[in-house]
């Protein structure tokens, strides 16, 4: 490399702003796209992570209620319709449909076990969906940015290769600024992705564990009110 091709290069200004600055329009679109998916999956991670404490917090709050010896039709009288966490949704939705079930005499409308386990699976259904919003997006993020970072560095060298042809020099301080500002919409894409799906996998798995613990008290409780059928 020459003295003056060396000079040349150095006063480029390869810092990310510039880099981003000089890039074309569709890979500046490009880019600013991978920016906005990024924010909005750190907003979908933190929101998550709060929610998921949240849930994990009221489920021991209600075990313990629920576990005290305390009858359970003066539980269901104390949490009524206004239940706050998922457990107590769950067990509010058992309940009500245990009660449903009672004729006037006091005797039991046949099918109650079943109508009761439906009724909760309904609820464990609708707060599993509450649990999972937004984890679709962070699988969608993490599995396409990657992609879309990479249409922002074939248009980039395009243009780069395009300019080159322009100006019918293959110098290395025309060559380098365009391929730097592809390369740019590449890690852009890579930086939006990796934490994504970082996070995915393990909100995901969160999840599932949260919604097994429902699963689990569902299974616990009808067997309770199983026994009261068979008596």
């Amino acid at each position: 490399m020459d003295t003056q091709t060396l000079a040349t290069v150095q006063e480029i200004d390869f810092s990310l702003l510039a880099l981003f600055l000089r890039a074309t329009f569709t890979v500046k679109l490009v880019m600013l796209s991978l920016i906005g998916m990024s924010v909005w999956s750190w907003a979908i991670i933190i929101q998550k992570h709060l929610s998921f404490a949240i849930a994990r917090r009221e489920a021991l709050i209600f075990d313990r209620a629920f576990w005290s010896g305390e009858p359970l039709d003066e539980l269901f009288d104390k949490i009524g319709p206004s239940a706050r966490g998922a457990s107590e949704r769950i067990f509010f939705a058992g309940m009500l449909e245990w009660r449903r079930s009672h004729r006037k005499d006091g005797g039991l409308i046949a099918g109650a076990q079943a109508r009761i386990d439906r009724s909760m699976d309904v609820a464990i259904a609708k707060e599993s969906e509450k649990l999972n919003k937004g984890l679709s997006f962070l699988a969608t993020v993490g599995s396409t940015a990657p992609f879309v970072g990479l249409f922002g560095t074939v248009w980039g060298i395009k243009h780069a290769f395009e300019q080159i042809a322009i100006s019918q020099n293959t110098n290395l301080a025309v060559v380098a600024p365009g391929i730097a500002e592809a390369l740019l919409a590449t890690a852009v894409g890579l930086i939006a992705a990796i934490p994504a799906v970082v996070f995915y996998n393990k909100l995901n798995a969160d999840s599932e564990q949260i919604i097994g613990g429902f699963e689990a008290f569902a299974d616990e409780f009808s067997t309770i009110l199983s026994r009261q059928l068979d008596v």
